[in-house]
Parts: C-alpha cells; structure tokens; sequence
C-alpha cells in the first residue's frame, strides 16, 4: 500500500466535497462566468466579432488569458521537475483568504489590494508547509493537506462573511473560486502584464541557478548557489502568478493551468530550455481557445474551457508525442519486437547452415520449422518477411541467405557467443546459465560494445560450448561470398 497515494487520493476527494458545496452555496452568483455574455447573437456573427476584437471586455479577457498561459507554464515547468505539483494546488486555495483580506483593506475590489493580500497569505502557507516539514515528523505531502484545508476553509468564511455585509453581493469576491475571465479589467490586465513580464525578466536572468537547484540542489550548494533563496524566489514568483490567474480560472482549476501545461512539454522534450518554451506556448492555447469558445458558445465557462483546452493539448501529447507518446512507444515496440523475430531466424538458419558444416546452399523450410520449433505455414511467413527486407530468398520451400542476410546472422551468432564467453569469463556464471542473457543482449550490442568485449576477451574463437565465434573478418568475407544459385557457399570452398 502506498500511504502517499492513499493521502492524496483522501486529498482528491475532499477538494470535490468542497468543489460540489462551494457550487451550491454560490449557484446564484456563477452563472455569469463566459466571455459571451458581452454579445448574445449567433455563433456566425459571435465568430467575425472574435476575430476582429471589437469588444473591449473580449480584449482583455484574451489578453489576459495569454498572460495567464505564458506565466502559469513558465513557472510551471520548474515546479513538475522538482516534483512540486501538490505545492501549486496548496498554493492556490492557501491565498484565498488573502483574496478577502485584501477586499476588506479598503472594502472595494482593488486590484493591487487584493494581489498583495493574497500573496502575503500564500507565502505564509507555503512557509507553515516548511515549518511543518522541519518540526515535526510529518511529510510534505501530509503538510500541504493541512495548510490546503486550513486556508481554504478561512477563506470561505471570509468570503461568506464578506457576502453578508450591505454591499457584499456586488463585491464579486465569488468570481475568484470559479473565475470570470470576462470580469476582467483594464486593471487587472495591467497587473497580470506586469507579473508575466516579471517571471519572464527573473527567469531569464536566473535561468542557470533555477536548473540548478531544480535538479541537483546538492552541487547547486556547493557552488556557492544559494538553493533557499532561489526556492523561496520562485514561491514568491508561484504565487504571484496563482493570485494573476485567479479571475480567470478561479481557486479550483488554477493548478491545472500551472500544471497541465508544464505536464504536456515534460512529455515532449528531455531539454529544459524547450520544455520552458513549449509549456509557455501550451499554456497560451489553452488560454486563447477557451476564450474562443466561450466567446463563440453560448453560456460556457472561460475558466473551465481553458483548463480543457490545457487537457486536450495534454491527451494530444500523450498518445501522440514523438518520443514518451503511447502510440510512438508502441510503434517501436512493436519494431524492435519485429526486429527480434527477424534476427532469430536468421540466427536459427545459421545454426542450420552450421551444422551442416557450411556447405548446404540453402535450408528447407522443415528444417527451419523444426529448429523454430514451429509449423511450416509459419516458417514460409517468417522466411517471406526475411526476403521482404532483403534478407533472404524463397525457392521452391528452401530458403537461401542473402549477403545482407548472412552478414546479420553472423553478427548475431557473434554477439551472442561473446556475450555467453564474457559472463563465463568475467562474472563467473556457469556456462549452462549464460544463454537466456545472451538470448536478449544479442539484438541490442551495438558495434563498439562488440570491439571492447572482442579486445577484454583477448579475441577468442571459441565460446564456452566449444562452437566457434564469427569474426569481423569472417562475417565480411561470408557476406561477399554468394553461390551461382543465391545461396551462400562455405568460404573454405571458394579458397
């Protein structure tokens, strides 16, 4: 049983007991929440008045939604390498009491108010986490649970307690659990603007100490890089970001939008430098196509369509990405497993040809089913897809190598002799165990790991059985050697 699985999984199911009560309290007040209210005609004229930008509020709230992209994946990126996602979740519910505070300061919306609040109050989460994790001997995990409940639970008293005053139903401080990217103002903008230009500023200037300590905190110490600081940087940088994309995407989906981006290029580069690209420009598709669709539909919500928008890309990249996607990993598996079979019956038509002293120019398909252990209808399909890749020929039920094809098998054969003589050798592994593993090492030996086992090995013939072991010179010259008829006939024969 895995105690942190089960944690988060208890962790999960809490935030959709207050995901469904926070719905049900706020009903009333969420209905609101799409670009497309601003102009309700059809979806043909909804499509020209979003590409023309005609409408101020669809302006800022796509201008918005690209800053939120653009900040969310850049900062993103550095919490999935350093396998902080959970801290990004805590973080976004831990400043919603900010978010009240900052309402309270001067009973009014204010922008400025509200960022400082809610940032203040998601570095004091952050640092109870820490607090938590020094002094006692819970674990990270276990300690964002605790500050995530806390937080989010003096939150919606505040926010409860706001809706109640005289003027609380117009202080829209509900727009901030579920987003209303069309709420958005020239203010916010302007705010969201200056915090994007701010990570982008600090990331680049910081760009080699954030690698660092992402990925190896220890060398980062002993180059003089100090990790705290740059931690707490960068959680300062986090959760100004979370408190940006809070009027768009609200409490309950901003850690999909710093997650799912950075999650989507994790999956397609091994680089840094790319991820942070490719998560910044996933970031601002997302973005932009929920503002398109919640601009061109009618009564969807920005916020949400974002983060499916994110999760599209995500699910795009999972099954399709050009190295770790699903379909390319079974593409090669299925690749190398056809390669393996190939090689195997060439190594089979080898032992054959062997054991008739080289001087057979061609192998009935008999007796490669009997060596296969296998039907003849199988054998003539594995002989064809030798003859397919210009390994072999097929005559009349007898099988003749190809040069290419004689080349390979002895290059096999050759591998996994060396392999068996190597671990006989060097490890000390009874000769009767070695061939399983050398069953599996021979299709991946690559030709320099051939030359230093053939140079360790003091180039020996014979493997641990007595047969003896191709050699370079062998194997080139076999391979030139061909019969009249398209077999291949035995080198002695031709000296």
């Amino acid at each position: 049983m895995n105690p942190g699985g089960a944690i988060l999984g208890s962790l999960g199911r809490r935030r959709l007991v207050w995901a469904l009560g926070l719905a049900i309290c706020f009903a009333p007040t969420i209905q609101a929440a799409s670009v497309q209210d601003i102009a309700n005609t059809d979806w043909g004229e909804q499509l020209v008045r979003f590409f023309s930008f005609r409408d101020a509020s669809l302006r800022y709230a796509l201008v918005g939604s690209v800053l939120l992209g653009l900040s969310c994946g850049l900062l993103g990126s550095f919490i999935v390498v350093r396998r902080m996602a959970l801290v990004g979740d805590a973080l976004s519910h831990a400043v919603l009491p900010g978010v009240a505070l900052g309402f309270l300061w001067n009973m009014s919306k204010d922008p400025w108010a509200i960022f400082v609040g809610a940032v203040v109050a998601g570095l004091a989460g952050t640092a109870m986490v820490s607090a938590l994790t020094r002094t006692t001997r819970l674990k990270e995990d276990t300690a964002l649970g605790l500050v995530l409940a806390t937080f989010f639970a003096v939150g919606i008293c505040l926010v409860t307690m706001i809706q109640r005053l005289p003027t609380g139903n117009k202080s829209g401080l509900d727009k901030f659990l579920f987003g209303q990217a069309a709420a958005l103002g020239g203010d916010d903008v302007s705010l969201m603007a200056i915090v994007t230009l701010v990570a982008v500023t600090l990331v680049g200037l910081f760009y080699k100490e954030l690698l660092a300590t992402s990925f190896d905190p220890g060398f980062a110490r002993s180059s003089g890089i100090p990790a705290e600081w740059v931690h707490h940087g960068l959680m300062l940088m986090l959760a100004a970001s979370t408190v940006i994309a809070l009027q768009a995407v609200g409490v309950v989906l901003v850690s999909a939008m710093l997650i799912t981006p950075a999650a989507t290029a994790y999956l397609l580069t091994d680089r840094m430098h790319r991820m942070l690209l490719l998560a910044s420009g996933c970031g601002v598709l997302a973005g932009v196509t929920g503002a398109f669709f919640s601009f061109v539909g009618r009564g969807l919500p920005t916020g949400p369509l974002m983060v499916i928008g994110a999760s599209t890309v995500f699910t795009c990249a999972y099954f399709m990405g050009p190295r770790h996607g699903v379909i390319a990993r079974w593409w090669r598996h299925r690749q190398s497993a056809a390669r393996t079979e190939r090689e195997n019956t060439l190594k089979a038509l080898y032992h054959i040809w062997e054991n008739g002293g080289f001087r057979d120019v061609g192998t009935t398909l008999a007796d490669l089913a009997e060596r296969r252990k296998e039907t003849i209808d199988e054998a003539l399909g594995r002989s064809r897809m030798l003859a397919g890749h210009g390994f072999a020929t097929v005559d009349s039920n007898v099988v003749y190598f190809t040069p290419e094809g004689r080349q390979r098998a002895a290059e096999i054969v050759r591998n996994h002799r060396l392999w068996e003589l190597y671990l006989t050798n060097s490890a000390n592994i009874a000769p009767d165990h070695v061939h399983d593993d050398a069953e599996r090492i021979e299709h991946v030996l690559g030709e320099t790991v051939v030359r230093e086992l053939e140079r360790r090995l003091n180039y020996a013939t014979v493997d641990p059985h007595g047969k003896s072991i191709p050699g370079p010179r062998d194997i080139h010259r076999d391979a030139a050697v061909r019969g009249g008829d398209g077999g291949v006939r035995n080198p002695e024969e031709t000296s």
